[in-house]
């Protein structure tokens, strides 16, 4: 009979309380052998430490440690870490590649419900639903009396997409709801074929941004893709356009968007800022052609539990020594795909 593997939860109570009802915890009894503690956010007490000692597997998410060199050193059965949540980027670095030690990420999982939320931006945006809610001169006056907000259509509307990620495709995909849409994405490492099998065409940014009613940001955080839609992207906008970001903060010039919302050009739609939250002075917070919302986009409440059911249905196939759906190696690490 075959030993189960020994595992250690790694989360903020927080997070362990949202990941596991009673009935994901029997799953993951019947997986793994849960000794004591089952659950922690320290590594570096001396309990823990023993416990990590014999462990071969951590099932991790918001509010774990970082997995250091030290700490590796005194888990030297660790086998896999399964990430319950999205990103790894501040979880695992180059001593866990240089181990071995194989990684999966929920971030397919995740992209679900940013897909969703996006949609639902895009279809808002094709109607100007949250800025006309946030200009009290016009809400309640009725549709006939509404000027200055372009077509207020979603029919027959161009959409740009900036970056092809698992999040960008799923986004692609949603979109074919929309009657007559037409869908450019703009992304250096995509594969065309690949993206018009989505349902859409590749473009240089240059190219996508004057023909967009709406640009949706979906490219990871990396030095070079910081400010990638600075003042001079922004200026190539039609007139009207809304500019979404459900991605990284970092992505965009706020200075510069405030700037052509202020200037009434343009109109936005924000999960994620920088510097998050926005402080009270920024002049985005003041300005009813934006609309910010404080990083939901990503998996919460109810969703949080497909984020558990999928690292649970890797580890499953992890001790069957089946191939892992959703595994991150150094390579897509190091290119920011993990993110």
């Amino acid at each position: 009979m075959q030993t189960k593997p020994q595992a250690l939860v790694v989360m903020d109570r927080q997070s362990f309380d949202a990941h596991f009802d009673a009935a994901r915890l029997e799953r993951l009894a019947g997986l793994v052998e849960l000794g004591d503690p089952v659950w922690t956010d320290d590594l570096d007490s001396s309990p823990v430490r023993a416990r990590l000692a014999e462990v071969e597997v951590l099932l991790t998410s918001w509010g774990a440690p970082r997995l250091t060199g030290e700490r590796l050193a005194a888990a030297p059965s660790l086998k896999a870490v399964l990430h319950c949540a999205g990103s790894v980027r501040g979880l695992v670095g180059d001593e866990v590649w240089r181990r071995g030690i194989r990684v999966t990420s929920g971030a397919d999982a995740n992209a679900i419900p940013v897909a969703e939320y996006t949609l639902a931006a895009i279809i808002f945006a094709g109607k100007k639903a949250p800025f006309l809610a946030a200009d009290e001169l016009r809400a309640y006056e009725g549709w006939g009396s509404v000027t200055g907000y372009g077509d207020l259509s979603n029919f027959r509307r161009t959409v740009g997409v900036v970056g092809f990620s698992r999040i960008g495709r799923k986004v692609v995909e949603l979109l074919k709801v929309l009657g007559g849409t037409t869908c450019l994405v703009a992304d250096p490492y995509a594969d065309p074929a690949e993206v018009s099998r989505a349902g859409a065409t590749l473009v240089d940014l240059a190219e996508l941004l004057p023909r967009v009613d709406v640009l949706t940001l979906h490219a990871p955080e990396l030095p070079e893709t910081r400010k990638l839609i600075g003042a001079a992207e922004l200026a190539l906008l039609p007139d009207s356009a809304t500019v979404i970001n459900t991605a990284r903060g970092s992505l965009i010039d706020s200075d510069a968007l405030a700037a052509e919302c202020a200037a009434g050009r343009l109109f936005a739609i924000l999960d994620v800022t920088e510097p998050e939250p926005l402080p009270a002075g920024s002049p985005l917070r003041r300005l009813a052609r934006v609309m910010i919302t404080p990083h939901v986009a990503g998996s919460l409440g109810s969703e949080i539990g497909r984020l558990t059911d999928h690292a649970m249905d890797e580890l499953a196939r992890w001790s069957a020594r089946q191939p892992l759906r959703t595994e991150i190696t150094a390579e897509n690490w190091a290119l920011g795909l993990s993110a």
